[in-house]
């Protein structure tokens, strides 16, 4: 009776063991997935490939640390990484190196209007040159079709602080990228967000953005059906976006 007893003591000790042993494993495989999600995300691998980014995940919060060439392109690193599964917080301790362009400045325009154009995928960021002087911009380049170009336009002109857009681009068949990678949801929804707040029609309404297989939801609040329907707009034209279903309200008059 007494060998009995001992077994079961013994291996009631060893089921304890593996349940504490256990629950900090699970947690290290959790933490290991959101690393792992965060570097082979679409945005890591394109929009954020020349900077200097290092994710670590201790029991769901993850902490950016290294530095970015942008300062958007650190709030789309965070914001990119707070929609993976798992992730409870993120601690964005990331640098931004290099002489930044003062707010409103021509280099500040020059910026906004090529991370307008590189979100989009009905224009093309590498087929357009971005030159910027007093608040006018020049538009130079490529563009494959007469509406892309005037896309192209209507982009640069929507950005703070441009007064002016100078279309020279040249249309020319095959000027515009093909995208054939697949965009994962959380790459998505930080592309909605960041391009909803470059452009000034968008950028102070607090827009809530859910995608799920490409689907991207919207909700929120807009000052009218117009500007609900920009929204709309704007957000079907984001890399790997299949489909916006619109559930913002319109504030009342």
């Amino acid at each position: 009776m007494r060998h009995i007893e001992l077994n079961l003591h013994t291996a009631l000790l060893a089921s304890s063991a593996l349940i504490m042993v256990g629950l900090p494993l699970q947690a290290s495989d959790q933490d290991h997935r959101i690393e792992a999600s965060a570097k082979s995300s679409y945005n890591f691998k394109t929009y954020l490939k020349g900077d200097h980014i290092k994710v670590e995940s201790e029991d769901g919060v993850v902490t950016l640390k290294g530095t970015v060439a942008h300062d958007y392109h650190k709030s789309l690193a965070q914001d990119t990484v707070a929609g993976l599964p798992g992730v409870k917080r993120v601690d964005n301790q990331l640098t931004i190196v290099g002489d930044q362009p003062s707010e409103h400045s021509d280099g500040w325009m020059t910026m906004k209007v090529k991370g307008v154009l590189a979100f989009h995928r009905n224009v093309s960021a590498t087929a357009t040159e971005v030159n910027t002087e007093n608040g006018v911009v020049t538009l130079t380049g490529k563009a494959d079709s007469e509406a892309q170009k005037q896309l192209t336009g209507e982009y640069a002109k929507d950005v703070e602080g441009v007064t002016e857009v100078r279309n020279h681009l040249v249309v020319t068949k095959g000027a515009h990228r093909t995208m054939g990678e697949k965009v994962d949801d959380t790459s998505i929804t930080a592309q909605v967000k960041s391009a909803l707040l470059f452009h000034k029609s968008t950028h102070a309404l607090a827009t809530k953005v859910v995608t799920k297989d490409g689907v991207v939801t919207l909700h929120g609040e807009a000052k009218n059906a117009a500007e609900r329907d920009l929204v709309s707009k704007l957000a079907e034209d984001i890399n790997g976006v299949k489909r916006v279903v619109n559930q913002m309200t319109v504030k009342p008059s």
